[in-house]
């Protein structure tokens, strides 16, 4: 167990460096100089090539980016060009929210997919499994953003159930933190709710065909225990997989969600950085992102080990 974790850690070393070399690469792949467009139109070359310096565009490429790393390993993750704050400061005032709106879009997806798609595979063919897979279709086919935006259109704007944008922080109380996140996640997670779903509805189809499920079935065991207890727990380890590839999802749709939703959270923080081309701001939130969907996917692999204990060798 112990040398299974040692080499799936040692395995993320290589993806981590890639990705580093791809995110400090972001500078200089870029179209254009990013220093002029940094700059605007109207700048002189004096500012321009100040700016230049100021990125460290002048020097080259491979000093540049290793003392980049040595800066990230130790936390660094530089300052930004128009607040001239460092991005690790901007990161820690905008996680709470992303990361909020992630676990509760997680957590409702999957008390809402799996038992969704267990059904569905246990009633096979009948109205039941039509309609999850309806709704699975229905989930694939509509934009975040328009799911969003009827939500917020029903919920908040006719009915007046809950608010149309903002974010409460936690400090201030369980239920006006929730008010504000219930139809965020529930936009972000229409989609995931409809992959996994799917993929549960799928794998439980194949599970239920074999021998010891009809043997359970004929010596008497409850349709619950059947269900839960032999049935997906063979079946986990495909869901786990997708539950782990799509926080991809996850980290993609917020970016929409919390524009759509006025949400002050990272996804902001990388539209706004985007669009004032703040070139070290976009290096650390995507950094962070990867490191956070690396380390997700370790989890995924350990949680392997505890459902499968084959997989460990």
């Amino acid at each position: 167990m112990l040398s299974f974790i040692i080499r799936r850690i040692v395995a993320t070393i290589p993806v981590m460096a890639f990705v580093a070399l791809f995110v400090f690469s972001l500078l200089y792949i870029a179209p254009g100089d990013p220093a002029a467009v940094i700059a605007g139109d109207q700048a002189s070359p004096a500012e321009v090539e100040r700016i230049r310096q100021g990125l460290g565009l002048d020097r080259p490429y491979l000093i540049r980016f290793g003392e980049w790393a040595v800066r990230v390993v130790q936390g660094d993750l530089g300052t930004s060009i128009f607040t001239a704050r460092p991005v690790t400061l901007l990161i820690a005032q905008r996680i709470e929210p992303t990361l909020s709106l992630m676990v509760l879009t997680l957590l409702v997806t999957v008390l809402i997919a799996v038992p969704m798609g267990v059904l569905a595979a246990w009633n096979a063919g009948t109205w039941v499994d039509k309609f999850a897979m309806a709704f699975a279709v229905l989930g694939f086919s509509v934009p975040v953003f328009v799911v969003g935006y009827l939500l917020a259109y029903l919920f908040a704007l006719k009915l007046e159930w809950l608010p149309v944008q903002g974010y409460t922080p936690l400090a201030e109380g369980v239920w006006p933190w929730l008010r504000n996140l219930i139809l965020p996640a529930l936009a972000l997670g229409f989609v995931y709710i409809a992959l996994i779903a799917r993929i549960t509805r799928a794998t439980m189809l194949e599970v239920l065909q074999q021998d010891y499920i009809r043997t359970a079935r004929s010596k008497g065991v409850s349709h619950r225990n059947v269900l839960f207890l032999h049935a997906l727990k063979n079946a986990a380890v495909p869901v786990i997989t997708v539950i782990g590839v799509g926080i991809a999802l996850l980290i993609g749709g917020a970016v929409v969600t919390e524009s759509v939703f006025a949400i002050p959270g990272l996804g902001r923080l990388t539209v706004d950085a985007i669009l004032q081309r703040d070139y070290p701001v976009i290096q650390g939130v995507i950094l962070m992102f990867s490191f956070v969907y690396v380390l997700v996917n370790l989890l995924i692999d350990l949680a392997y080990t505890i459902v499968d204990p084959r997989i460990r060798y």
